[in-house]
């Protein structure tokens, strides 16, 4: 086992990562930049080591800088968590040769899964269906470009081949707007991600997300876990996740987990990564993508579950050797997990970083915070506004629901705006509450506008 992780990230993820190593009795060190001297990650955290100023490529992304504080903590393995670092093969690639654990898959199945394109490729030789689209990346230039969208069928989606977050992503309802919609999303795709590489994909208008969370070891053995929803979105960013899905019954579930876990040993897969599909009213399913790593929404599996993921993901990283099965997981209840950013709902989510006066964390059975904010804490400009996830966990949906309604009516941040009072609308809309929720939810039944 390891004796020290250093731990490439902040915020939640990076508390979330220092308290399962202190259970497991590995030493921990957090980077940090100048804007985060005064977080919560540095104060846990065994050691803490600056590696730049504020802005992300300037620290979190700064690989030289982080390879240089594992030299000098003496770190022997590094958690990338989610975001920032954690889906790049080249830093991957670069812990190994400093002889470093990256805790997470191999850097080949980074490669391969984190370009979409390729991943789809996997997933058609397992044998899972996939949503109709091109094979192959387009561009505006292509001649075949009309013709082929013609094949899939309108509406379609332009996505960019690797990265994520509705980075690179445009919904083409008409053939006259094909060409300059592809222009406009690989020039996005290329600012954001550095690949302006981009695919079709047909468009579902009403469809579930829904997501299979595996664990494969070393040894070739791939398990599945309960899938979650992830169906209310807003611009394909999840703002609620929730295990079981409503729509999802026993017999979809072998089925979804089944094609998950094939996928994952098509790729040689191992350590934990989260398999995504779209599943329409008919129970058909189609995989979207793969994700290599820790998800934001991992605490509503372990609060049904009762495993805790990011330990494993370091056990099966360090070589262990799963020592349970599928059969051997019982659904306790239904989790649900609210992502309270620091943004303003009532205009246009827009950031809302600044100095939080005071916070009052709600408590009780069955609720877990994850955050890592404090009174006197001041929301940084430079990173994502995610500050805080509550996590609920209670015998059914309806029960689950009315508890996270409690949690949030106790939770109180002052001094900025926070996404609760949206979370408060979604949860009393009878639609949500009937669980016929789909990916247009927020857009169609909360802003009844398409926003």
């Amino acid at each position: 086992m390891f004796k020290k992780i250093l731990i490439a990230n902040r915020g939640e993820i990076a508390l979330r990562v220092i308290r399962a190593c202190r259970e497991m009795g590995i030493q921990t060190v957090t980077i940090h930049s100048e804007a985060d001297r005064d977080s919560l990650h540095v104060r846990n955290a065994d050691q803490s080591i600056c590696v730049g100023p504020g802005p992300a490529s300037d620290s979190y992304l700064n690989v030289p800088s982080i390879i240089s504080a594992c030299e000098i903590s003496g770190a022997d393995a590094v958690h990338p968590g989610y975001g920032f670092l954690s889906e790049n093969e080249d830093f991957a690639e670069v812990c190994e040769a400093h002889k470093l654990t990256f805790i997470g898959p191999s850097k080949d199945a980074i490669a391969m899964m984190g370009n979409k394109i390729q991943a789809k490729k996997i997933a058609r030789k397992a044998g899972v269906e996939l949503i109709p689209g091109s094979e192959d990346p387009v561009t505006p230039e292509d001649p075949n470009l009309l013709k082929l969208a013609r094949k899939i069928g309108y509406p379609l989606i332009v996505k960019a081949s690797g990265g994520g977050g509705g980075k690179g992503m445009r919904i083409v309802t008409h053939e006259e707007a094909l060409i300059e919609m592809v222009r406009m999303a690989s020039n996005e795709a290329k600012l954001s991600f550095g690949d302006g590489s981009v695919y079709l994909e047909r468009y579902f208008e009403e469809p579930r997300h829904v997501e299979v969370q595996i664990l494969a070891d070393k040894e070739g053995k791939v398990i599945y876990l309960p899938e979650r929803d992830c169906s209310v979105q807003r611009r394909y960013q999840k703002l609620i996740e929730e295990t079981p899905s409503p729509q999802v019954d026993s017999k979809l579930r072998k089925k979804l987990g089944k094609a998950a876990r094939k996928i994952a040993e098509e790729v040689g897969y191992t350590t934990v990564g989260t398999i995504e599909f779209l599943l329409d009213k008919e129970d058909r399913f189609y995989f979207m993508e793969m994700n290599t790593r820790i998800q934001v929404e991992h605490p509503v599996t372990e609060m049904v579950t009762g495993l805790d993921l990011v330990e494993w993901q370091v056990r099966l990283s360090a070589g262990e050797r799963l020592d349970f099965d599928e059969d051997d997981i019982r659904i306790r209840g239904h989790a649900m997990e609210c992502r309270i950013n620091a943004e303003d709902p009532e205009h246009e989510f827009v950031p809302n970083p600044g100095k939080i006066e005071q916070v009052i964390f709600p408590g009780g059975p069955g609720v877990r915070i994850d955050s890592h904010i404090f009174a006197g804490y001041t929301v940084p400009s430079y990173y994502d506004s995610l500050i805080a996830k509550v996590i609920v966990n209670h015998t059914d949906r309806e029960s689950t629901i009315i508890r996270m309604r409690r949690a949030l009516d106790e939770f109180k941040i002052e001094g900025i705006k926070t996404t609760i009072p949206f979370h408060k609308k979604v949860l009393e809309h009878d639609t949500f509450r009937y669980g016929d929720i789909t990916t247009n939810f927020v857009a169609k039944h909360i802003f009844g506008n398409g926003r």
